[in-house]
């Protein structure tokens, strides 16, 4: 492996996260499973927080995130939910993910210094075609 090559790798989570992840894509589908597609983001974070809640997973919803800019804090972003204070999870409901959709968990994810999110779109018709899984890398 040559430099580029080590400074662009991913740093995989460990066992226990991946876990947790599988236990968050879980939740998800049974949401979609009993919702469908077609509502708006809110219901199915409203949904989703259910689901988290009868598993007995421990998460913050609408997180508030501080953005800091040269050292001074700029502005307030929101993530949908961290999970067992390890797992950024971001939910949308639109018709296909854009790249400014994975920026914007990559700059969740550089803000809150956590190493794994899950960017999932409930707007599919399968939902395991709506779920990305983003690392961060260093």
């Amino acid at each position: 492996m040559n430099r580029q090559d080590a400074k662009n790798a991913k740093e995989e989570p460990d066992e226990e996260l991946d876990t947790l992840a599988h236990r968050v894509i879980g939740a998800a589908i049974e949401v979609h499973r009993h919702l469908g597609p077609g509502f708006l983001e809110s219901v199915y974070e409203n949904a989703v927080a259910i689901e988290f809640r009868l598993a007995g997973v421990f998460f913050e919803e609408q997180q508030p995130v501080s953005v800091h800019y040269k050292g001074e804090a700029v502005g307030i972003a929101k993530v949908d939910f961290v999970v067992e204070r390890t797992l950024l999870v971001e939910l949308k409901a639109v018709d296909k993910i854009l790249p400014i959709h994975k920026a914007q968990v990559i700059s969740y994810l550089k803000a809150t210094g956590l190493p794994l999110a899950l960017l999932i779109n409930f707007n599919e018709r399968a939902l395991r075609d709506g779920i990305h899984r983003i690392v961060l890398t260093h």
